[in-house]
């Protein structure tokens, strides 16, 4: 498997979203799956699964990958013009720490362009409109910012370190959806968030939980 560059996240690395997608359709498409990030994904780097683990052509780990027992990580849903009163006050429009990021990235045109606003409650939405192709990592790709910005804050940058994920259903090319996310606890460095999103009819096409490791300060 190769992550493509234009699936970028932090410069030089994968979208931790994707790259995980990517990485659990390796164990399964189906069911729970967790993926932790051991370091940041390679771009156009062969990686091969080996029992449970992704590594770079080096032999050095790259991530782990298991199998989880059923959980629910679901943050309510809000009705798409609310997501996109919510997306024009997206902070990473005005300070983002990896604008080219294919999820979020506001310098990305080409990317999948969620850009989670702050609602009053604290939850973060965004309305998504599903690309031409569409795979079992878009979804895990559109779970994975929203969550971040839950706890992302201007200066104090975080990644993704884990993501458990559900794939519920595939939106079609082309549809409107919307995706929340929720800090639900953290310590520390680590932030615990969920994520989830919803079809153009409310359908729940699939969610997660998450941690995101803060960089240190520079």
């Amino acid at each position: 498997m190769i992550i493509d560059s234009r699936f970028a996240g932090p410069p030089g690395s994968g979208n931790g979203g994707w790259s995980a997608g990517i990485f659990a359709a390796a164990l399964d498409e189906n069911g729970a799956v967790e993926v932790t990030l051991r370091r940041p994904p390679p771009l156009e780097t062969p990686l091969d699964p080996v029992d449970g683990e992704i590594r770079d052509p080096e032999g050095q780990l790259v991530a782990q990958v298991r199998r989880v027992e059923p959980f629910t990580a679901v943050v309510p849903p809000v009705d798409r013009p609310t997501a996109a009163v919510a997306a024009r006050a997206y902070p990473g429009l005005v300070d983002h720490p990896f604008p080219g990021c294919y999820v979020c990235g506001p310098a990305n045109p080409d990317g999948l362009r969620i850009f989670p606003g702050r609602l009053p409650d604290g939850r973060t939405a965004a309305p998504f409109r599903a690309p031409e192709r569409v795979v079992p990592a878009t979804v895990w790709a559109a779970l994975d910012c929203p969550g971040g910005w839950a706890v992302i804050a201007p200066g104090r940058p975080y990644v993704l370190g884990r993501i458990a994920a559900v794939v519920a259903g595939l939106p079609a090319p082309g549809d409107e959806c919307v995706v929340t996310g929720a800090m639900v606890g953290g310590e520390g460095r680590k932030a615990e968030v969920h994520s989830s999103l919803y079809g153009p009819d409310g359908t729940l096409l699939g969610y997660a939980r998450a941690t995101w490791i803060a960089l240190p300060r520079a």
